[in-house]
């Protein structure tokens, strides 16, 4: 029973206050078909929207079942609106987007209905208005009579007990008039209709009931509600209570408490309102995937460059082995020495200047210089301990000792009189030093022992170096007698290490240098030799002698000096039953795709020669003597003047030959010269303790050139090439448990106190720099192309608030079928997560199309395929980025739908 008591509805405009309805009071039997009568403006459709509860009354009361409405809440509204009101507009209020049995099925959604009945009942409805086999048209599809029937079957289909039709047959023909007002007049059989309409022939052929109204009060009641018709009301409403429903169809007119939306809905009515419109709402998705494409490029090409290099650590980790050496730097201390250096909280005045103190700046860089460097005392235990690193870390370990072959290493060679000779590696390189003083190009003479490497260990693990290497003729050197050549990946060696290890005779040196020299550089120089068979480089033999072998002291003018044991003009050197001999049984180069090898070009012998050359020296009495000098004797003992030139070592005369001119046939002239077989020199390391002040001593020179002689099985450097970039953190893990406080077990020791060891990983450096400059890099190109992000955002809020305007009218239907705001709202988020969705989609699409362009394009040229590959992780975030900015552009406009009066939405065309 529906009651309305001193009902008003007043509107505030900006001029004056309209009084719709002045106080009604009428209330409506269960089953009777009402119609309401009156002029325009006379507060018909007022009437009936408060009734339906699209629109709420000033003052007075609506009781429903005998309940006030006054404490209503929104949701208390909706609840009624599903349930209790169906609809029927003059203009359909069909949403066009839906097909006809969308539309009927929206308020069985709304009121939470499952989908397999949601059909079947829509079906039904259809079926008994006269649309049987119409339920997948579009409204478009339809005629007048024909939309007008599905909007009487969407308001009948949840089963309401009240039917309210504003003026159903005002846009249709008389024809199809009659054919509507038959099936509702059939329909007010079984529930309440109220109809307002502006037809009174109409009204007084099909109507029960006709109310008249007029400026907002009720003038005429044909069939009033009468005191007894109340009381038999109340009791069949009681009746029905008492009574439990009986079959499925009483079941359905039973009161529901759910009415909403379901997320699903919203997404798929939204879906279904983008797919009508395909081409905006591609060129909507394509502009706002812009910003996305501009930051998923910056991050596939940074995520490139980056697999890029993490391809290539494997690699580098042979050029760039972990070191841990006597003399270690920190090279974190130098990133912030130079700003520490400048610092100065000087608040400056005007009208003065200030000092920049250099004074300040040298004694902070000589400080930082100190801490830069560092000095690791490698003891046995602390050799023990690395040795017990678990071998699945590491792929080779290479224990150094200082050695330096060079001295104790002859060689047969042929010198500029035709002469043959055996004579050291050290001698060959002074005497082709001394030799290109003696031209205009004296001063470049000093490179030859730099620029020509010396002989070293190769790493003992030669499945590690066949990885990286190609044999190109002979073998890998394993054994102790064997020493391998490796060439560049050129397949050239330089001609300083050929002429120093002998391959060249004294007369093809000179020819080397005329070549240089000469003033026309494309004349042929005749004799100059430009490459060398396998045949050649391979077999030649070198023998290595112990040093007691090699050398003696010998009193000269009083003082005790320390030199070679033979004469270097001599052809041949002791005897070889006592050396090693060595020979060359191997040429290797870098395979195609290794770019850092653990070995560089050079000549290289194996770990073996190093455990015979220690074993060799171990009783040597010559370097026991060494030994046994004091800090006072050794600054005498290994001091001679030879002409201007002061030396440390063990200092040696040789003879030599040369031309005054370079190519000519004068006889060679015989000169002599001195060398010196000094300690080796601790590389960078030592160049930057001597910047920092930390001078050699000349006891640590003499300790350093036993270590050049073999006399040390100490080792004083070790070199680990872990198994993978990975596993080089767990080996550095392992070095640095060395450092940390508490016992260590090493073998069968328990140290408890232990000096602090540091190691150089350079890699680990380089790697974080360039990670880092990349990450720099990549956020100052997102933030710039976050910008369009930006511009792209708004632009689909803006999309999103013309969707509202457009679809106003749903947002009424939608209202009117007991949908809630909030169920609009999310009609809308629906929308711009459906747009974000699709921006994120395309925006990654087209990325990865590009990227697949862009590597086949760069592929050929920088031998990588992935130099643009975005990580599916960073894809995924891209779009949910694109969804979450999208979302919140259609904040504004989906709470401005979700606001929007449902009585006015209706009305807008």
């Amino acid at each position: 029973m529906l009651n309305l008591r001193k009902i008003k509805k007043d509107y505030a405009t900006a001029s004056e206050t309209v009084h719709a309805l002045r106080g009604v009071s009428i209330a409506f039997r269960k089953n009777e078909f009402v119609s309401v009568l009156g002029p325009s403006g006379c507060g018909k459709t007022t009437l009936l929207n408060i009734i339906g509860g699209l629109d709420h009354y000033t003052d007075g009361d609506l009781l429903i079942n005998g309940k006030s409405t006054k404490d209503y809440r929104d949701r208390d509204w909706d609840v009624y609106r599903n349930h209790r009101v169906g609809f029927i507009f003059q203009s359909y209020n069909l949403i066009p987007h839906q097909t006809v049995l969308g539309n009927v099925e929206l308020a069985l959604t709304i009121a939470g209905i499952s989908k397999d009945e949601r059909v079947a009942r829509a079906k039904e409805a259809l079926d008994r208005v006269g649309l049987s086999g119409q339920y997948y048209k579009k409204p478009n599809q339809l005629s007048g009579g024909q939309c007008q029937r599905v909007a009487i079957a969407r308001a009948l289909v949840n089963d309401p007990e009240i039917l309210l039709a504003d003026e159903p047959t005002g846009a249709l023909d008389t024809v199809t008039s009659v054919q509507i007002m038959e099936l509702i007049k059939e329909i007010s059989a079984e529930r309440l209709v109220i109809m307002v309409t502006h037809n009174p022939e109409l009204a007084e052929k099909y109507s029960s009931r006709i109310v008249r109204l007029l400026d907002g009060e009720i003038t005429e009641d044909t069939d009033p509600f009468s005191d007894e018709d109340e009381v038999l009301e109340c009791q069949n409403q009681a009746t029905e209570a008492a009574t439990p429903p009986t079959t499925e169809k009483e079941s359905k007119k039973q009161p529901r408490e759910k009415a909403k939306m379901s997320l699903f809905t919203a997404f798929m009515l939204s879906l279904k309102n983008l797919l009508s419109k395909k081409g905006r709402t591609a060129m909507v998705g394509f502009a706002g995937s812009i910003g996305i494409i501009g930051i998923a490029m910056v991050l596939a090409f940074s995520a490139g460059i980056k697999g890029y290099i993490a391809s290539m650590q494997d690699d580098m980790l042979s050029g760039n082995p972990i070191t841990i050496t006597e003399t270690a730097y920190d090279l974190d201390v130098l990133s912030g020495m130079m700003d520490d250096a400048t610092k100065q909280e000087i608040i400056k005045q005007p009208n003065r200047v200030y000092i920049n103190s250099l004074i300040k700046y040298m004694v902070t860089m000589q400080d930082g210089l100190e801490n830069f460097v560092s000095h690791n005392e490698i003891t046995e235990d602390y050799v023990e301990y690395v040795k017990a690193m678990d071998p699945e870390f590491y792929q080779a370990m290479c224990f150094g000792y200082g050695i330096d072959i060079g001295a104790n290493l002859f060689t047969d060679y042929k010198n500029i009189a035709g002469e043959d000779m055996n004579v050291s590696v050290s001698y060959l390189t002074d005497m082709y030093t001394a030799l290109l003083s003696s031209t205009e190009y004296a001063s470049l003479a000093y490179l030859i022992p730099t620029l020509a490497p010396s002989i070293a260990e190769a790493p003992s693990n030669t499945e590690y170096v066949l990885d990286q290497y190609d044999v190109l003729s002979g073998k890998i050197a394993e054994g102790k007698n064997e020493i391998m050549l490796v060439v560049d990946r050129d397949d050239e060696l330089s001609d300083l290490l050929l002429v120093k290890y002998g391959y060249f005779t004294g007369d093809e040196f000179l020819t080397l240098i005329e070549d240089a020299i000469k003033e026309d550089k494309d004349a042929i120089t005749e004799g100059l030799r430009d490459s060398y068979s396998y045949d050649e480089l391979l077999g030649k033999t070198f023998t290595y002698y112990p040093t007691d072998t090699v050398f003696s002291t010998a009193e000269v003018m009083g003082q005790k000096v320390y030199s070679y044991s033979y004469d270097s003009n001599s052809a041949t050197f002791g005897d070889k039953a006592d050396g090693i001999e060595l020979e060359v049984v191997g040429i290797i180069s870098p395979k195609e795709n290794t770019n850092y090898g653990c070995l560089s070009s050079g000549i290289y012998y194996t770990e073996a020669l190093t455990d015979e050359i220690l074993r060799l020296n171990k009783d040597s009495s010559f370097i026991e003597q060494l030994n046994s000098l004091t800090a006072e004797e050794i600054g005498t003992s290994f001091t001679t003047s030879l002409g201007e030139s002061t030396l440390f070592g063990i200092v040696y005369m040789f003879d030599y030959y040369l031309k005054s001119d370079l190519g000519s046939d004068a006889e060679p002239t015989a000169a002599k010269s001195a060398g010196v077989i000094s300690y080796a020199s601790g590389g960078m390391e030592e160049m930057v303790a001597s910047s920092a002040g930390q001078q050699v001593t000349n006891t640590e020179k003499r300790d350093r050139l036993v270590r050049t002689l073999g006399g040390n099985s100490l080792a004083n450097s070790i070199t680990i090439y872990p198994l993978s970039f990975d596993s080089k953190n767990l080996v550095t893990d392992y070095l640095d448990k060395w450092n940390d406080e508490g016992s260590l077990t090493v073998g069968d020791k328990t140290l408890e106190a232990r000096a602090e060891v540091s190691y150089t990983d350079t890699l680990e450096l380089i790697i974080s720099i360039i990670n880092t400059m990349i990450d720099v890099i990549s956020y100052a190109l997102i933030a710039f192309t976050s910008i369009s992000l930006v511009v792209s955002t708004v632009m689909i809020g803006i999309i999103t608030y013309v969707s509202v305007v457009e679809r106003i009218k749903e947002i009424g239907v939608i209202r009117s079928l007991g949908g809630r705001k909030k169920d609009v709202s999310h009609l809308f988020n629906a929308e711009t997560f459906i747009i974000g969705l699709l921006a994120g989609i395309i925006g990654i699409g087209v990325t990865y199309l590009v990227s697949v362009i862009v590597n086949a394009i760069l592929k050929p040229l920088i031998g990588y395929a992935n130099i643009a590959a975005l990580p599916i992780s960073q894809a995924i975030l891209l779009v949910c980025v694109s969804i979450g900015l999208t979302l919140i552009s259609g904040l504004i406009p989906a709470s401005s739908a979700a606001k929007k009066d449902p009585v006015v939405a209706l009305r807008t065309e």
